[in-house]
């Protein structure tokens, strides 16, 4: 009888625990019906578009800004970017979605009925990144030091390095913005001779820049400066993109080909 009554228990407490872990499980469950409401385009007071729902994204009017995977689940939408954001949602009906920005400012929007704002949507599909450079830009500086003639080049190359910023609109909303990193060539010259020829990404820079600058930013520039006694001096600009936050890093080139790096002052 002891022994039943442990089995009981044990069975009872299996069970509930069960229970317990599908309810957790439904409260994560998605709500497809209100996937399904939210498809189409969406304005806000202005009948201005603040993005147009197809399937489980968010495509913005802007191609700048990448697509979003979203999730609804209960009274929350979820946007999955470079960070997951939630909004909860305070109405939502065919024709109406009312969320809570992250100020927990009502964001009210009502579906478009124009033809005219699904062709201004026609190229969502289609995101651009904004690169610093859309091709291989060269700098060439001819310079002279104790007698001798030299060449100093700059290679600005785009790479397919992407550099992800969230940014957020008016309403609270938070939209990923795509970038392409640069990669650098320098070379330098004495006649025929090359001193110095190699590639420059930002990544040469940890240990002087915090690496979740380096995350964020973008090599952008790249500067000589001119020729010293302690070589060819060159200065990286390293910014977050579209803003004026950037370090600035300074390069030199000795003579016999050896690359240091030191914090601009």
């Amino acid at each position: 009888m002891k022994n039943y009554a442990i089995l009981l228990c044990l069975l009872l407490a299996l069970f509930s625990c069960k229970g317990h872990q599908k309810e957790a499980s439904n409260s994560e469950v998605e709500d497809l019906k209100a996937q399904k409401m939210l498809q189409g385009i969406w304005l806000d007071d202005d009948d201005e578009i603040l993005f147009k729902v197809q399937g489980d994204t968010i495509y913005y009017p802007d191609a700048e800004n990448a697509p979003v995977y979203f999730k609804i689940k209960k009274d929350t939408i979820f946007m999955y970017g470079k960070d997951v954001s939630r909004y909860k949602i305070d109405k939502q009906a065919e024709h109406l979605f009312w969320f809570h920005s992250l100020s927990d400012d009502i964001v009210k929007l009502h579906k478009s009925e124009d033809e005219s704002d699904s062709l201004q949507m026609m190229g969502h599909r289609v995101t651009k990144v904004i690169p610093t450079y859309t091709e291989v830009a060269k700098r060439d500086s001819v310079v002279m030091y104790s007698g001798k003639r030299f060449r100093a080049y700059v290679y600005i190359n785009p790479s397919k390095k992407k550099v992800v910023k969230t940014s957020y609109t008016d309403d609270g909303m938070s939209m990923d913005n795509v970038y392409y990193d640069n990669v650098m060539h320098i070379c330098v010259y004495e006649g025929r001779k090359m001193i110095y020829g190699h590639d420059i990404n930002k990544q040469m820079f940890s240990g002087l820049i915090p690496d979740e600058f380096l995350q964020n930013s973008i090599l952008s520039d790249m500067d000589f400066i001119g020729v010293a006694k302690s070589g060819f001096r060159y200065q990286a600009t390293i910014c977050i993109p579209e803003s004026s936050v950037c370090n600035l890093v300074n390069l030199t080139i000795s003579f016999d080909g050896k690359l240091s790096l030191k914090m601009a002052q």
